[in-house]
């Protein structure tokens, strides 16, 4: 191809073209001669245009060009490009929207403006927008190819920032991933050896044999029919689950005393509260079950223990745990009386609202159907008896109402 470079207007400055000119591309420039840049080049003027893409492709870039906005846009949504040098008054478009479409839609895509020295003004506002650089007309070819491989040196540095961002993103999501699942194995660890321990603790009484896994799946319904969050459900159901943990202080005489105990002993036997709240405090992974060890026994009204705690003044999941512990206690038999019946348990419940139990509690759990509780009841003690109770509150299962 042969072009008449006296005939441009002086687009270029008259700087001498020696020889070696094409030979001047840096060693990254000849690294990437393999794959050269693709260079889109947006001018109305045909000359200035095709001197400018004829420029590059001696250099070895493989350019590509538009004589207007709308070509230019077309070209960028069906091609891959490195760079864009556009006149800043193209026609039928403004370059700097185009170069703002540009950014929006390619942010890492170099945009160098050309202009004229009276619109300098313009360019630096450019720059301001987004652009990479511009160029004065008339410039020369070095300041040219310069800007270009400043431009395109800048695009690879943005790739590779990216590229690097996404990896280290990929990475951190992976490690976090095993931690998570790390995690979330330490933690079935956790609730298999507390489930172990309340076993225990059931067959060391056994008047209350079944009792913790019955009462933990009757706090987590109630807990999940309240909206409770998943999160703070697993607190509850563990505090639930270890609710009587204090009474492995208490000496068999008294745990296991045939008949009603004295003063003495009622005193003795309430401290479990006490005992099992200061067994567990210590212990990061159940220090908020804790505290629903430690206040199971108190009521609304002000009247239990260890504390005499009130209304709201009771942890939420002590109050929703109080509700299931005496449905379970009456609806369970015992040496000295056999079971309720589950009506019998509602009614009284029902009779305790506002002094015993927490009235909206209640009336959630008065929303129940017999039938649900039974069906609960008979999954934990029944054909499931070896389901872990514990589990049950990483179920996505919500309780029917």
């Amino acid at each position: 191809m042969a072009f008449d470079l006296a005939g441009l207007g002086g687009l270029f400055s008259g700087a001498k073209w020696p020889a070696e000119a094409h030979t001047r591309m840096s060693a990254r420039a000849r690294k990437t001669a393999l794959k050269p840049a693709r260079i889109l080049v947006v001018d109305d003027e045909p000359q200035i245009r095709t001197m400018i893409a004829a420029t590059l492709e001696c250099h070895g870039y493989d350019v590509r060009m538009a004589a207007s906005g709308r070509e230019a846009i077309e070209l960028l949504a069906k091609n891959d490009f490195d760079l864009v040098l556009t006149e800043v008054a193209i026609r039928d478009w403004d370059g700097i929207a185009l170069m703002e479409d540009i950014q929006a839609q390619q942010p890492r895509l170099p945009v160098v403006m050309v202009t004229a020295v009276h619109e300098i003004s313009v360019a630096i506002d450019s720059m301001h927008r987004g652009a990479y650089d511009y160029l004065l007309k008339p410039f020369e070819r070095e300041h040219l190819l310069a800007t270009v491989e400043r431009a395109l040196e800048h695009r690879r540095t943005l790739l590779e920032s990216h590229s690097y961002r996404q990896e280290l993103e990929q990475a951190v999501q992976a490690r976090t991933e095993l931690l998570h699942q790390a995690m979330e194995e330490l933690e079935h660890s956790y609730d298999v050896t507390l489930e172990a321990l309340g076993d225990a603790l059931d067959l060391r009484d056994s008047e209350t044999e079944g009792h913790s896994k019955r009462v933990t799946a009757y706090t987590i319904m109630l807990a999940r029919a309240m909206e409770v969050s998943p999160a703070k459900i697993k607190v509850i159901a563990r505090g639930a689950f270890l609710h009587d943990i204090g009474k492995m202080a208490i000496s068999d005489d008294i745990l296991r005393k045939p008949r009603s105990l004295s003063t003495d002993e009622m005193t003795i036997m309430r401290d479990h509260s006490t005992l099992g709240y200061h067994i567990l405090r210590k212990i990061p992974y159940l220090s908020e079950a804790a505290e629903i060890v430690f206040t199971h026994h108190e009521h609304h009204d002000g009247t239990g223990y260890p504390g005499g705690l009130s209304g709201s003044g009771i942890p939420i999941g002590s109050r929703i745990f109080a509700i299931a512990d005496a449905f379970d206690a009456i609806t369970s038999d015992r040496p000295y009386r056999k079971a309720r019946s589950i009506d019998a348990a509602r009614k009284e419940i029902m009779r305790c609202s506002g002094t015993q139990f927490d009235p909206d509690i209640v009336e959630v759990f008065l929303r129940f159907p017999n039938a649900l509780w039974r069906e609960l009841r008979a999954e934990i003690t029944g054909k499931n008896k070896l389901l872990s109770t514990l589990d049950i509150a990483n179920s996505p299962t919500q309780a029917r109402v």
